[in-house]
């Protein structure tokens, strides 16, 4: 096969955004190791595209196994160029509502289960001085709301640990590439699949309607996951890809709502926060 046929790892393969992307990267004649819980889920990919595809079973928040997927895809297809960590699931529920290990799930799975996969594979992408890595976070990543605060806990930290992580390999020729999606029909909001800490009454009137919002959009998303593809391979191979980008339209109206907020708020209170400094004290010059 020709070592310049560019090779994929696709975390959470088996449906969603990353299958889109699969089947996006595979009808290209591309390369791709692809993992799901049930490595059955990928019967389908092997018997289409054959060799091109790896399936691999592999849960995120096996930290240690992630090693062993970037060796069995390095091993199949010589080299990988990039990495997708797109695994992961939703939660519905109320700080009060959410217990330590539901929130702790979150986490692994969207930081700590990516984060051991970009260490897998940084060395072979340095020492190749090329590649990149598609990090699949959410506009619930830069913007929360009741109800979600679980879920964004864990895609806030993967954005943090992944604007650091940008600015520490592109000096290597490591692109990063945040992709922050809004609602796509997928099945990130199936029953069964979407998941609902047990429900306090007394948070009924407070987030009663994002629950019931949540469960019902389920098949009626306006995202569409072939055409997500479509713009995520264009940004990657765009000369000046964003660090960040949104997808889907909600995604573009929320966030620009949230940073104009933001801005306007920073800017109100700027007199107070400046005051909080050493009168006549230069602020201290900083390496970035």
């Amino acid at each position: 096969m020709d070592e310049n046929t560019r090779s994929w790892i696709i975390t959470g393969a088996s449906s969603g955004l990353g299958r889109a992307l699969a089947e996006a990267a595979l009808a290209a004649g591309e390369r791709v190791a692809g993992t799901a819980r049930r490595a059955s889920r990928l019967d389908g990919l092997s018997a289409q595209y054959g060799d091109r595809f790896l399936p691999v079973e592999h849960d995120v928040r096996d930290i240690d196994g992630a090693r062993s997927v970037v060796a069995a895809a390095t091993a199949e297809f010589g080299h990988v160029d990039v990495l997708v960590n797109n695994a992961g699931a939703g939660q519905v529920g109320t700080a009060e509502e959410v217990t330590d290990r539901a929130l702790r799930d979150m986490l692994e799975q969207h930081l700590l289960g990516p984060a051991a996969y970009v260490r897998a594979v940084l060395p072979q992408l340095r020492s190749r001085e090329q590649g990149t890595i598609v990090q699949m976070s959410s506009q619930g990543g830069r913007m929360s709301f009741p109800a979600v605060g679980s879920y964004s806990a864990g895609k806030f930290a993967l954005e943090g640990w992944s604007e650091a992580l940008a600015a520490e390999v592109e000096p290597f020729g490591i692109r990063v590439l945040i992709v922050e999606p809004s609602r796509f029909r997928t099945a990130f909001n199936a029953p069964g699949v979407l998941r609902t800490a047990e429900q306090a009454r007394e948070y009924d009137a407070t987030v009663g309607a994002v629950r019931t919002n949540m469960a019902e959009i389920d098949g009626a998303q306006e995202g569409d996951p072939v055409r997500a593809a479509r713009a995520i391979r264009g940004a990657i191979d765009a000369p000046d890809a964003p660090l960040r980008l949104p997808l889907g339209a909600e995604a573009v109206r929320n966030l620009r709502r949230a940073y104009e907020t933001s801005l306007a708020e920073v800017e109100a209170w700027a007199r107070v926060s400046e005051s909080a400094d050493f009168p006549g004290v230069p602020p201290a010059a900083r390496p970035f």
